[in-house]
């Protein structure tokens, strides 16, 4: 029980860390889960999972896997795909068994892999699971369609590739003296697939009837979810081997299409437990290898690796692409593109000793081959997306910008002054007519309700790193900060927020619901249109070494206020409460301040507090 525990809390370090360390330093995440796996397993000995959990280690990897599958279904939503649905069912279809007959050609010429196990083995290489996708399309801001056909991609192809795997090798028991004939395996293998996604699509269904009713509380939501995703993967396994990959993949997209108000919170809870699956997974994957495994890996190995990269993946994609709607450079991205994940692993290692069992000695090679092309397809495919995508034109080439919620003067008075000084901005609004200043500014504005499900189709969420939100409506500010804080990090989304900080007004929005205050607690709408209309203007000043941090704050008028930085490194960080930006030599700061010779500006309706119209 003892070494069970601390093995569990050694997993739990590992996995978390490199998560954390791919994060701090904008590094792939699965390299370092691997490498931390690797050493803790092969290098050092010290974790030797099958070992010590014994026969639960494989049903916990395959529930894992289920669950992470179940997740990725339900960040799917179909009016996500209008517009490359086209494409995603050329990458199924021809693109599957393009790659899967390529494939088979590599590991059995290539790598030396009987036919039987080639051929099962390069099922489940056409994955590009959504483990390894999710992560790079965040890390690397891709634009939007690119990155639908990468994801949908991932998602559809994972269970497809296990199915392609099992059809393999139920036939070769078949040849080998096994029950039944060829046809009656395919069709056995058609049906059983059928009936699990309609297990899969049903259970959603109902799920999805059960919330929408209000016949089950919020709290037990989340524990509803997780507990029946496990007993489809059980059931619809009974019917078809790795048919529980389906199931739990159609009851994801059926409810993350059903429309339900808490899909958002439900999607956040799934998030946070497939991290945690997907860390403790990979590292004990890499943990369980042993020395004399990794050892069978030779120059064919790497030969074989080299053919998947270079030949089988762009081939398969530009063939199935050919005459489609896909522009050149989306295709050259989609050819290079291809990591594998976990799927592609736990399969392996399940089919590996089964394979063996049934005399095929080359069953021993899947495992130490399939980790070969995750790392290698994770390792140079996660460093080499975000530069590829920028060269193609794919993914936006400055730093991370500013999307401002809320148009009034003031906010277009700061947009245009971010602009003039090289960032990327936007101002949104649901109304057109205080989208007016920014308009007469030349800034780029959209004409929207910012938290709509169909703003995530015209504006380029990716391309912007800080939120600001601005408007007259402190609850509003509230909401678009509570909604978007997930995504991009609590410390870049601020809102303005006229309560102080030790202020307890019962006509507030709660603080646990708002974002960080933009400059300080207390600075409200009114009190910035104020200014405003009373000649402030903004200001940078670049420091030096003759004008360094401490002249540059005394030399700021009485009542101006520091609004944010660009850091040296380019890097912009803006004033925020509880919070006091460090300046320095080669930084750019932006001042809010008194005019120097202050004209009175006559107040106009914008400087009055606005409540958004209806519909905003």
């Amino acid at each position: 029980m003892t070494d069970i525990l601390l093995s569990v809390a050694l997993i739990g370090v590992l996995g978390v860390g490199a998560q954390w360390l791919a994060w701090r330093f904008n590094l792939p995440g699965i390299v370092l889960m691997s490498a931390a796996g690797l050493v803790a397993g092969p290098g050092l000995q010290v974790l030797t999972p099958e070992a010590t959990f014994g026969e639960f280690y494989r049903p916990a990897i395959s529930l894992a896997v289920a669950v992470i599958l179940f997740e990725g279904g339900l960040s799917l939503n179909f009016a996500e795909i209008r517009g490359v649905s086209r494409g995603v069912l050329r990458l199924v279809f021809p693109g599957v068994p393009i790659a899967w007959a390529l494939g088979a050609v590599a590991a059995i010429h290539i790598a030396g892999l009987e036919p039987t196990v080639g051929l099962l083995f390069s099922g489940l290489l056409i994955v590009t699971g959504p483990t390894v996708i999710i992560p790079l399309l965040r890390q690397s801001k891709l634009d939007a369609r690119p990155s639908a056909l990468l994801k949908w991609e991932g998602i559809i192809n994972d269970p497809v590739g296990a199915l392609l795997a099992v059809v393999v090798f139920e036939l070769a028991i078949a040849a080998g003296g096994g029950h039944g004939s060829t046809g009656e395996l395919v069709a056995s293998f058609v049906l059983g697939s059928a009936l699990a996604v309609a297990m899969g699509w049903f259970l959603g269904s109902g799920i999805a009837a059960l919330f929408q009713r209000g016949l089950a509380p919020e709290y037990l939501k989340a524990p509803i979810l997780l507990a029946a995703v496990i007993a489809i993967f059980v059931a619809a396994n009974q019917l078809q081997e790795e048919g529980g990959l389906i199931a739990v993949t159609a009851v994801g997209v059926r409810l993350g299409n059903a429309g339900l108000a808490s899909i958002a919170d439900l999607r956040r809870f799934k998030e946070t437990v497939t991290i945690l699956l997907v860390s403790g997974v990979f590292v004990m994957l890499t943990a369980n290898l042993s020395r004399d495994t990794l050892g069978l890996l030779d120059w064919r190995a790497a030969a074989f690796v080299g053919a998947m990269l270079f030949i089988v993946r762009p081939v398969a994609v530009l063939i199935s692409m050919f005459a489609s709607d896909a522009r050149w450079n989306e295709r050259a991205l989609l050819a290079w593109i291809a990591p594998r994940g976990i799927v592609a692993v736990a399969v392996s290692e399940f089919f590996a000793g089964k394979l063996v069992e049934a005399g095929y000695e080359d069953g021993a090679l899947l495992v130490p081959l399939a980790f070969a092309i995750v790392f290698a397809t994770v390792v140079l495919h996660g460093f080499s997306i975000a530069p590829l995508a920028k060269a193609l034109g794919l993914a936006h080439k400055g730093r991370p910008g500013v999307l401002i919620v809320g148009a009034s003067p003031f906010s277009a008075a700061l947009a245009k002054k971010l602009k003039e000084m090289g960032e990327t901005v936007l101002i949104a609004d649901a109304s057109w007519r205080r989208l007016r200043a920014a308009r007469l500014a030349d800034v780029p504005v959209y004409y929207g309700e910012i938290l709509s499900e169909a703003t995530e189709h015209h504006v380029e969420f990716n391309r912007y790193g800080v939120v600001l939100a601005l408007g007259a409506n402190e609850a509003h500010n509230a909401l678009v900060a509570t909604d978007l804080a997930p995504e991009l990090g609590r410390a870049k989304v601020y809102q303005l927020s006229s309560r102080a900080a030790d202020d307890e007004d019962r006509r507030a929005v709660s603080r646990t619901l708002q974002g960080r205050s933009f400059v300080r607690a207390g600075l409200g709408y009114d009190d910035l249109m104020r200014r405003h209309y009373d000649g402030w203007v903004f200001q940078r000043t670049k420091l030096s070494e003759a004008f360094g941090a401490e002249a540059f704050r005394k030399s700021l008028p009485k009542d101006a206020f520091l609004v944010g930085v660009v850091k040296k490194s380019g890097e912009l960080a803006f004033e925020g409460e509880g919070s006091k930006t460090e300046l320095g030599v080669g930084d750019t700061a932006l001042v809010y301040t008194p005019a120097p010779e202050p004209t009175r500006k006559e107040p106009k309706p914008d400087a009055q507090s606005e409540q958004p119209e209806a519909g905003a």
